[in-house]
């Protein structure tokens, strides 16, 4: 991460297209990346992607791959074709399947003569207690299991890993400071939690170690989105 570059991923949750080209044409490329999730890609398809990535955006395609090896490589491979920044994969997948996206993104982006996207792992949901692991068999604490997968992403090559705020630090100390950590569930002070059992504010996120925060309703939601991005920008310190 550069200097300048912005800390900030804007959540395009929508449930439609011109909802989403109507948020981003409000906002700055320069002040901000943006995430594409399941939703918004199932009904709008890779076109959109297409699009906010000729606009000028960084954009973080959030599908969670977590599949075969193979089924992973070949839709990692879409993903850089496409000429997204960021790609993210299930840790929980195992050494063979990010093993064989590491190196799909990779032959990919050289053969397209395109950057190489990060590739980052997803640790544990920020939706999921203590209690939802133990239901599937995992015990121990969240963060001891997000730190378990953290650690496999890293051995096998990955950029990062996506983590609650809450777990930025701990991450931070047992993986270095060039492993990305990508931060969902942040929450401006004031601000709703909604569906996110694990949330932090922005500047408690980067203190914490974060280098990307997703924020969606916070800006989504306001009544003037680009003022709502710089403000937390501002408040984070960003030149923007």
């Amino acid at each position: 991460m550069t200097p300048t570059e912005p800390r900030v991923i804007v959540a395009l949750d929508f449930p439609d297209m011109m909802s989403a080209f109507a948020l981003a044409a409000r906002l700055d490329p320069s002040a901000c990346a943006v995430k594409v999730g399941k939703e918004l890609f199932t009904v709008a398809e890779a076109g959109l992607v297409r699009e906010l990535v000729r606009r000028g955006f960084r954009v973080f395609l959030d599908l969670k791959f977590h599949d075969i090896p193979n089924t992973v490589a070949q839709a990692c491979v879409a993903a850089t074709r496409l000429g997204v920044w960021m790609i993210d994969v299930h840790a929980s997948g195992g050494e063979a399947m990010m093993k064989a996206a590491r190196e799909a993104v990779a032959a990919a982006a050289k053969d397209e003569g395109k950057p190489r996207p990060l590739l980052v792992a997803v640790t544990v949901l920020t939706s999921l207690t203590a209690e939802d692991l133990a239901a599937t068999g995992v015990t121990g604490t969240p963060e001891a299991q997000v730190l378990r997968l953290a650690r496999l992403a890293q051995a096998n090559g990955l950029d990062g890993a996506v983590c609650s705020a809450q777990e930025a630090a701990a991450l931070r100390a047992a993986c270095g400071q060039e492993f990305k950590l990508v931060t969902p569930g942040i929450r401006p002070a004031g601000s709703a939690a909604h569906d996110q059992a694990r949330v932090m504010t922005p500047h408690a996120a980067i203190a914490a170690g974060a280098d990307y925060l997703v924020i969606g309703r916070a800006i989504t939601a306001a009544a003037d989105p680009l003022r709502a991005l710089k403000e937390i920008n501002a408040a984070l310190g960003a030149s923007h």
